[in-house]
């Protein structure tokens, strides 16, 4: 017995080039990076796992006043319903939304230990709890109202957000950092009163002249704070979407006796006082050791819940301030800031300067207020429907009760109440829905109370 000759197929595959194969999978795999994982939306300013926590947090009803829940049940939801890759990658994206050294204006209120400045990682998501903050609100204010557009999640089973509505703009007052392929966003934070005075002055007049706008908002406003050396990197930002600028710690000098103390209380954005390689404290151990600064004597963190305190003890006789100079210079007690304003506008990676990004968030408000304001006029010309239609059935209720008891089942009903009073099938189903306690003169008030408010709306 000898072996079936093996099948052969009537649509063999078609040769590729391994060039070309390459080219496009890596082509499709970038475009997904960009637009699923990396950069921020120009609206709401939230990258995809971001806008589908705080999504996940609202189907839990968890607002500012809520009771806090666990975040394993935050991590678990998401991970269930919108962002199918593993609560252990979601639950640090939910602590940075949490951790006020971090973003700006956080959008998360959490409870319990989310980390610190100094390093030290938060506890697990088993022990953290967690709430939205009111501008995490703000960004979901009339989500309910057809206000932005939605998609299906992975597996079909409902609908998700594809941008929030974003009553608080957050891409210009929280940033964002992310790398993607090839490309990459570096975006500052600024203060909200000064974002929102830039915003009124372009509503006021739409020609309003840049130079107008950079005396509206002088700069980034950093959580931990610190001072911006010089402005040309400011304004090579606003004006290309690109520039540098120099972030230098603040401080202050205290008497000890017969020494002084420089203490910082400011320091750059996005560096840590941890004693681990990378901190501030390590690095100025490593450079007194190096003998490139010979001055200091002790340094002490003295941080608490009260503020950032950062204390170097100064050795007798030294300058402070050549000393401060020194650890400039040095330790990233200075630091160079990267911005590169690039998100996702019109479904493309985009480097914008500040009037873009305004007029971007600008654009996207009047979208969200134009729809919200169509779908309350839907929903009040829906209800003026009805209460006509029962008014009809008040005016007439004798008829109407005659009808009603002779017919045989309720269709049979809205049948006959339709052809008596050129009723439509939804204003013939109210009125069989209609209680009898419907029929006094307060309710027939109502009626026509909630008529004259739908008509002045």
């Amino acid at each position: 017995m000898t072996d079936a000759p093996p099948e052969i197929s009537a649509n063999p595959p078609t040769p590729r080039s391994i060039e070309r194969e390459m080219k496009e999978s890596y082509l499709t795999y970038a475009l997904s990076v960009i637009h699923s994982r990396a950069l921020p939306d120009v609206r709401d300013g939230l990258k995809p796992s971001q806008r589908r926590i705080l999504v996940a947090m609202n189907d839990l009803n968890l607002g500012p006043r809520a009771k806090y829940r666990k975040c394993a049940k935050i991590a678990g939801d998401t991970s269930g319903n919108y962002h199918p890759h593993g609560e252990s990658v979601i639950y640090p994206t939910l602590v940075r939304m949490a951790q006020d050294f971090s973003l700006r204006y956080p959008l998360v209120d959490g409870q319990g230990n989310f980390g610190s400045i100094d390093a030290d990682p938060p506890a697990a998501m088993r022990y953290t709890e967690a709430r939205m903050t009111g501008v995490a609100v703000e960004l979901m204010a009339d989500l309910d109202k057809e206000t932005v557009d939605l998609e299906p999640n992975y597996d079909d089973t409902r609908t998700q957000p594809t941008v929030l509505p974003s009553r608080f703009p957050n891409l210009l007052c929280n940033g964002s950092d992310g790398i993607a392929v090839g490309m990459a966003t570096s975006m500052p934070p600024h203060n909200l009163r000064e974002i929102c005075s830039a915003l009124h002055a372009i509503l006021d007049d739409p020609e309003v002249p840049i130079a107008r706008l950079l005396e509206l908002v002088p700069g980034p406003d950093f959580p931990t704070g610190g001072t911006i050396m010089g402005r040309q990197g400011i304004l090579m930002a606003y004006t290309t979407g690109r520039g540098l600028i120099r972030v230098r710690a603040k401080y202050h000098v205290e008497d000890k006796g017969q020494k002084e103390l420089l203490v910082f209380t400011e320091i750059p954005y996005q560096t840590r006082t941890a004693a681990d390689r990378t901190g501030i404290i390590a690095k100025m151990v490593d450079v007194v050791k190096d003998g490139r600064i010979t001055g200091i004597y002790n340094v002490e963190d003295q941080s608490s819940k009260d503020g950032m305190r950062l204390v170097v003890e100064l050795k007798k006789g030294e300058d402070p301030t050549v000393i401060a100079n020194q650890l400039f210079k040095y330790t990233p007690l200075q630091t160079t800031y990267s911005i590169i304003n690039r998100a996702i506008h019109e479904r493309q990676p985009r480097t914008l300067g500040l009037r873009a990004l305004l007029d971007a968030y600008l654009a996207h408000r009047r979208d969200v207020i134009r729809r919200r304001t169509q779908y309350l006029l839907r929903r009040a010309e829906e209800r003026k429907h009805i209460v006509d239609g029962l008014l009809i059935a008040v005016d007439n209720i004798d008829r109407v009760i005659e009808i009603i008891r002779g017919s045989a089942d309720r269709e049979q009903a809205k049948i006959g109440l339709g052809v008596e009073f050129q009723l439509s099938d939804r204003q013939c189903q109210a009125i069989v829905d209609m209680r009898l306690g419907s029929l006094t003169g307060l309710e027939r008030e109502k009626l026509q109370g909630c008529l004259l408010y739908t008509s002045d709306a």
